[in-house]
C-alpha cells in the first residue's frame, strides 16, 4: 500500500541517486523475508537491486542485528542472518508503535479505519469478531502497556 509519502521518498531517491532514510534496511529485511533460510551478507547483496558495496550490506545487517531485528548464526568465518520475526509480526509491531506514539489514539484509529478499502474493512471486521478465515492466529491482549 503505497502512499504519498512513499512516492515523495521515491522521487527524492531518483533525484539524488540515494535511497531514502531507512529504505536500505527495509530492502534488506524484504530480501531476508523472501529467502528460504539464513543468508550471508554476500547472498543478501545479490538479492538487492543496484550495485551496493559488500561492506554497506554488512553494516546494515550488523545494525539490524544490534536492533534485535535479525538473528545471526556462525557460518565459516562470518555469519548468516535471518529475521527475528516474520513480516506480518514486524509490520504489526510498527503499526502498534505508531499508534502508541500518537497523542489522540481515538482519532488515529478513526482515521486509519476510514481510509481502509472495503476489502480490508471487511477483513478487519472478521478478525475483530473472531470469524476470520485467515490461516494465522491473531493474538489479543487486554493488558495495558
Amino acid at each position: 500500500m503505497a502512499g504519498r509519502g512513499d512516492e515523495e521518498a521515491q522521487e527524492a531517491h531518483e533525484a539524488s541517486g540515494r535511497r531514502a532514510r531507512g529504505a536500505l534496511e527495509s530492502d534488506v529485511l524484504a530480501a531476508l523475508w523472501a529467502a528460504d533460510g539464513p543468508q550471508t551478507a554476500r547472498e543478501v547483496r545479490e538479492r538487492l537491486p543496484g550495485d551496493l558495496a559488500y561492506t554497506t550490506v554488512l553494516t546494515i545487517l550488523s545494525r539490524l542485528h544490534d536492533k534485535g531485528m535479525l538473528v545471526r548464526h556462525r557460518e565459516g568465518r562470518g555469519y548468516a542472518y535471518e529475521p527475528a520475526r516474520d513480516e506480518a509480526s514486524h509490520t504489526a509491531q510498527r503499526m502498534h508503535s505508531l499508534l502508541e506514539g500518537g497523542s489522540d489514539r481515538e482519532a488515529v484509529l478513526a482515521r486509519f479505519v476510514s481510509e481502509l478499502s472495503a476489502q480490508d474493512e471487511h477483513l478487519l471486521h472478521q478478525l475483530l469478531s473472531g470469524h476470520g478465515d485467515e490461516p494465522y492466529e491473531v493474538e489479543r491482549s487486554d493488558r495495558k502497556r
